[in-house]
């Protein structure tokens, strides 16, 4: 990004287990260009985590705690996050949870629980964050979706392939209301992903024993690239979307998935 004076929200900051999650890569890497992150999760200790990283490289990061799906928390989040750099340019919205499994599988509060995080967290944090974008002149939200929201992907994954979908449109939507005032918003849709997500919500899909080599063999086998992406690769695709070099992208989908894609 290159700009010191940015200040960039990325929710879903922090990793679920040990390795590099793409919301931990992400807040990395904009924080290596100079941008102010505030690292925000649900798990206090994985948003540490991550400040603690990009401390390390000489960055500057507020780890904050909360639930993207309660107002009232994310009033606090907000306050706390203006006081300590001023108001936020930029959004990156990649909190997100699934379940796996079809019609029989999943529940009307399933799909309840995981629209809230998935897609009613971008209208909350959006319609807070985008006054502040406008008095600034200037705004970015950049979403991270998934393949599953425009393919089936060779497993049921009802609830997080809906709202996925669900996602974009929210976002393309986004963009096409504040395009006039020099906000934009993209989505980054992330194919197969070696991150420590897969071992704990798909491996059993791919493994009856959870054998996560085996796991991973049968999803690198499924790209046509013969490997699944890293975590740093969809997070390059992100930082690029939030950057001025993509001053003139938006309501666009940048998919980063091996060509997957282009197998269905």
């Amino acid at each position: 990004m290159g700009d010191t004076d940015k200040v960039v929200l990325v929710a879903g900051a922090g990793s679920s287990a040990p390795g590099w999650s793409i919301g931990k890569a992400t807040s990395v890497l904009i924080a290596q260009s100079g941008a102010k992150v505030i690292a925000l999760d649900c798990h206090a200790d994985a948003a540490r985590a991550t400040a603690q990283e990009i401390e390390r490289i000489g960055g500057t990061c507020l780890p904050l705690q909360g639930d993207i799906t309660r107002p009232e928390e994310m009033d606090r989040v907000l306050q706390i996050a203006t006081e300590r750099f001023g108001s936020i340019s930029t959004l990156i919205a990649n909190a997100g949870i699934g379940k796996t499994g079809g019609i029989q599988e999943t529940s009307v509060a399933d799909l309840q629980r995981i629209q809230q995080t998935n897609v009613e967290s971008l209208l909350l944090l959006s319609k807070r964050l985008i006054p502040g974008m406008i008095e600034r002149g200037a705004g970015c939200i950049v979403s991270v979706a998934s393949v599953a929201g425009i393919r089936y992907v060779g497993y049921p994954h009802l609830a997080y392939s809906v709202t996925k979908a669900a996602l974009i449109q929210m976002t393309k939507l986004i963009a096409h209301e504040y395009a006039d005032r020099n906000i934009r918003a993209n989505t980054v849709i992330p194919g197969l992903i070696d991150t420590p997500r897969i071992q704990k919500n798909v491996g059993a899909v791919f493994s009856s024993s959870n054998d996560m080599e085996e796991v991973r063999k049968k999803r690198d086998a499924q790209v046509p690239m013969k490997r699944m992406g890293t975590a740093w690769e969809v997070a390059h695709a992100i930082a690029f979307l939030a950057s001025d070099q993509a001053s003139y992208i938006t309501g666009t989908e940048l998919i980063v998935d091996g060509g997957l894609t282009g197998k269905y």
